[in-house]
């Protein structure tokens, strides 16, 4: 016959239990104080290591792989969805970062221009008639137009606004991703205002056309914002802002995100914002002569020569806000200033290169052997592509 196991009850006073429990506290307390030290201490290590790759500089590097390329001056190169971009008057090549195809579409231009917005891109003929609206996976739709190509932007679902002139006369057009046209409009030049550039918001629904009036013997230029969304439907023209400015030629335009928009001048930067009706909320003027304006979505960059340094040209970084982020000063006598992928400021020429933390920093400076055009930023600090005459070296600085 089996043994039964029996239980005892055990009696714990109330003094016992206080004591138990407040050993648990205590252990508990214990188990936090360590978890919170070693976050700090994570933390800390982290911001460290933020610290020193933030304010590291280099002056060599050492190739990690290397292919063939053709060479050609006329060939442009960019990014797209963490691709490179090749493309020349005879088409246009995206490439993985280790060279492998992942798409090429042949063409026929006699200045190809790229606009990128998302999952998609625009190649078109400035001068042209063709826009060819581009993805991740090649080719959506080729566009023909009727009218000689000016600017083309594109959004991230695929839209563009297409910015044509002929003669004196001037059209905007929307096409989505099929090529269905969606507005447009005519200017008629005899009549004193023509448009210069166009912007289109990312989501599409916003677009502002930059005019230039040379009536009554002096310019004024006009950005007139378009709402295509449920606000401009109650609006003349969908126009739903209007800003005009005397005696300036505002020269571009660009939509940063769905809302926010900047324009150059030959005077200044002007910041508009706004989800449905635009208003000016920064002006930033220049107090000497723009040699150079560069930008990205994040940054606008101008550089003009250094009144106390000569053969040096100053460097100025501003955020979206219009407040300055970053200067810094070059002596190159640079053929290219443009801001990389990972925020940086890239100077060069036909042989040498500087790079610029958005700290402010002098990261890189570089003579090549071999001429250069292309700088890309990798996947981290440390990793990039160069571009070089016969070569496309995947690089360490060190």
């Amino acid at each position: 016959m089996a043994n039964k196991t029996g239980f005892k009850t055990v009696e714990t006073s109330y003094e016992d239990l206080e004591e138990i429990e407040e050993e648990v506290r205590r252990h508990r307390r214990k188990i936090v104080r360590v978890v919170v030290i070693v976050a700090a201490i994570l933390i800390a290590i982290v911001a460290a290591v933020q610290i020193w790759n933030a304010l590291r500089t280099y002056d060599s590097f050492e190739v990690v792989s290397s292919r063939q390329q053709k060479d050609g001056e006329a060939t442009r190169y960019d990014t797209f969805q963490g691709n490179m971009l090749e493309y020349d008057n005879d088409g246009v090549v995206c490439r993985d970062m280790d060279g492998e195809q992942v798409w090429n579409q042949s063409f026929e231009m006699t200045s190809p221009m790229v606009s990128i917005c998302g999952d998609y891109l625009a190649v078109y003929d400035r001068t042209g008639t063709s826009v060819y609206i581009m993805s991740t996976s090649g080719l959506v739709k080729r566009i023909e137009t009727a009218t000689p190509i000016n600017r083309v932007c594109i959004a991230r679902q695929g839209t563009i606004a297409v910015l044509m002139k002929e003669d004196n006369v001037s059209y905007i057009k929307l096409y989505d991703k099929k090529g269905r046209e969606l507005a447009g409009g005519e200017f008629y030049g005899e009549k004193g205002s023509f448009p210069v550039d166009i912007a289109l918001s990312e989501d599409a629904k916003k677009m502002a056309v930059d005019m230039l009036d040379v009536t009554k013997g002096k310019i004024s230029s006009t950005i007139n914002f378009y709402n295509f969304g449920s606000v401009g439907q109650n609006e003349i023209n969908n126009i739903v802002g209007t800003f005009t400015y005397e005696d300036i030629f505002i020269s571009e335009i660009m939509y940063v995100g769905e809302n926010r928009l900047f324009a150059v001048s030959d005077s200044g930067l002007l910041w508009f914002d706004g989800s449905q009706k635009p208003s000016l909320k920064k002006e930033v003027k220049f107090e000497q002569k723009i040699q150079s304006l560069f930008h990205n979505e994040k940054y606008v960059g101008v550089t003009y020569s250094d009144p106390e340094k000569e053969n040096s040209w100053h460097i100025k970084v501003y955020d979206m806000n219009g407040s300055t982020v970053m200067e810094n000063d070059t002596e190159l006598a640079y053929k290219k200033i443009e801001f990389l992928d990972n925020n940086e400021v890239c100077v060069r020429d036909e042989m040498h290169c500087e790079l610029f933390t958005i700290h402010s920093i002098k990261k890189f400076s570089y003579t090549f052997d071999k001429e250069l055009y292309k700088v890309l930023s990798g996947t981290d600090a440390q990793n990039y592509t160069f571009v070089v005459s016969g070569e496309v070296e995947e690089v360490r600085l060190r």
